[in-house]
C-alpha cells in the first residue's frame, strides 16, 4: 500500500441524493448507470456520487496518489471509475454550486485517472429531507492509470442495493479481503475476453 501524496477534507452540499466530479473544460467519462454499481454513476460527461441524504452536508476526504493504492477499510460501499480530465482541473462539486474547498483529483495535470470511491453513512437518512449536521462520509483516491471497466468492490449498504435492483450483469462484486491484485486482473481479463467473444 503506497501513501498518498496528500490527503485533503472538506463538506460538500450535496441536493438530489449526488454531488459531482467535473472538470471545466469538457466530459471526464462516458455514460454509466447508476443501477451498474449503486456509488458512482456519469451523466453528460460528469461523474456523480450518489447519495443517501436528499439535501445536506456530506463530509469528503480526498487522497492523491502516485500509484494504486489499496481499498481503505471499514467502508460500506466502495467502487472504482475511470475518468479523463482534459484541463487538470477535476473537482469535486455540488450539483449547483462552486466547487468545493478540494484540490483537482487530476493532480499530476491532464490525462486519465482511476478514482476510487468509498461510502459510508448512506442508510442513516433516505427519506428524501433535508438533515442538519452531517451523517454521511465518502473517501475519494485519486491516481493516474490508463482507462479500465467501471468496479464495485463492495456493497454493503441497503441505499446501494435498492439502486442496483435492477440486474446488471456488467456489475462486478469482488471481496478484496479473498482476493489478491492479481487474481483480480486476471478475472477482468477473462470477463473482458468473454464480452468481446460471446460463446
Amino acid at each position: 500500500m503506497n501513501e498518498p501524496d496528500r490527503t485533503h477534507r472538506a463538506l460538500v452540499f450535496t441536493e438530489y441524493h449526488l454531488f459531482q466530479i467535473t472538470d471545466p473544460e469538457g466530459a471526464v467519462s462516458d455514460d454509466l448507470r447508476p443501477t451498474h454499481n449503486g456509488l458512482v454513476s456519469a451523466v453528460d460527461g460528469n461523474i456523480e456520487v450518489l447519495t443517501g441524504i436528499h439535501t445536506g452536508d456530506v463530509d469528503v476526504t480526498v487522497e492523491l496518489h502516485a500509484q494504486r493504492p489499496d481499498p481503505a477499510a471499514g467502508w460500506e460501499e466502495v467502487a472504482e471509475i475511470s475518468c479523463h480530465s482534459p484541463s487538470g482541473d477535476l473537482l469535486v462539486t455540488p450539483l449547483m454550486d462552486d466547487p468545493a474547498d478540494l484540490p483537482s483529483l487530476a493532480h499530476q495535470g491532464p490525462g486519465s485517472y482511476r478514482l476510487r470511491v468509498h461510502a459510508t453513512g448512506r442508510d442513516r437518512n433516505t427519506d428524501g429531507s433535508s438533515v442538519h449536521g452531517v451523517v454521511e462520509s465518502y473517501l475519494i483516491q485519486s491516481w493516474p492509470a490508463a482507462h479500465q471497466d467501471a468496479l464495485l468492490i463492495r456493497a454493503t449498504d441497503a441505499y446501494g442495493s435498492g439502486v442496483r435492483a435492477r440486474p446488471d450483469t456488467d456489475t462486478i462484486v469482488i471481496d478484496y479481503d479473498a482476493l489478491d491484485p492479481q487474481a483480480i486482473q486476471e478475472r477482468e481479463r477473462l470477463r473482458r475476453s468473454e464480452r468481446e467473444h460471446p460463446s
